[in-house]
């Protein structure tokens, strides 16, 4: 696992992604915060992101259409969703887009480094 890999961490919750950022950090990542998706989406760390960690519920754009928008932008970050609010269906839906891990908060540091190195190491192979 490379530590030069950039983490862009998205929640409008500014607790959640204040702990989250910190957790990442701990494991040795460079990570940035965005408190909307939108503001990940105007962003000029946008090209360096290596993984997105994403809230699911937020207001204005939420994270699967945040997935969905940076798709179309031509970015095809490995994502992680985390949720305060688990769904059956709307974690179906997040694996069914890819999402390489979908957490329920508060979420444990062992178990978002192994989604982290998963979501790093197949980004790599796709890279290859």
């Amino acid at each position: 696992m490379s530590h030069a890999s950039v983490i862009a961490i998205v929640d409008d919750d500014e607790w959640s992604r204040i702990g989250t950022t910190k957790l990442v950090r701990s494991l040795g990542f460079t990570a940035r915060d965005f408190a909307s998706a939108h503001a990940l989406l105007e962003s000029p760390h946008l090209a360096e992101t290596s993984c997105l960690i994403s809230d699911i519920q937020m207001p204005q754009l939420n994270g699967i259409r945040l997935l969905d928008a940076l798709r179309k932008r031509g970015h095809d970050i490995p994502t992680i969703f985390v949720t305060a609010f688990p769904d059956e269906a709307v974690r179906a839906q997040a694996l069914s887009l890819g999402a390489t891990c979908f957490l329920t908060k508060p979420v444990d540091g062992e178990t978002l480094e192994r989604c982290l190195k998963t979501a790093l190491k197949n980004d790599k192979g796709r890279n290859a």
